[in-house]
């Protein structure tokens, strides 16, 4: 394999622990650490787990600080990543998020499973998040 594809690999690897660490303060309602890897250049796009969408830096941005003011503390979701993949300035992760989300308002907490694809882009040498897919997992119907 490719020196550099391994190189940009290994660091991605890195840089999903950050990303793993931005997503368990997001869903303690602090949206700060994920703010710091999103995009900032160029476009940027979100598609929410509850339908519709985002669009453009500031829009997504906006919309992260947003709803992470739904989550309370005690919410807890862990990544399963299915495939991830970094070569030449871009990356991705495809897998799920599983946990329970404490919703302001609601006394229990929310199970949640979500289908999550994610795409990054490096930014002045660091990765950023141009792109979230997330959405309920269904279970397979046989």
């Amino acid at each position: 394999m490719n020196p550099k594809v391994v190189e940009d690999i290994q660091d991605f690897e890195q840089f999903m622990k950050r990303r793993e660490a931005a997503s368990e303060a997001y869903v303690q309602g602090d949206a700060e650490p994920l703010s710091h890897i999103v995009a900032r250049v160029f476009l940027a796009t979100f598609f929410p787990p509850n339908g519709g969408f985002s669009q453009g830096t500031e829009e997504v941005a906006a919309r992260y600080e947003s709803d992470a003011e739904i989550f309370e503390q005690g919410s807890h979701f862990s990544f399963e990543i299915l495939q991830m993949a970094a070569s030449d300035g871009i990356a991705y992760w495809v897998g799920f998020m599983r946990g329970e989300a404490r919703m302001r308002g609601k006394a229990e907490a929310t199970p949640m499973n979500l289908r999550v694809t994610e795409v990054f882009r490096r930014e002045d040498g660091e990765w950023k998040m141009v792109h979230r897919h997330a959405d309920p997992l269904a279970e397979n119907k046989k």
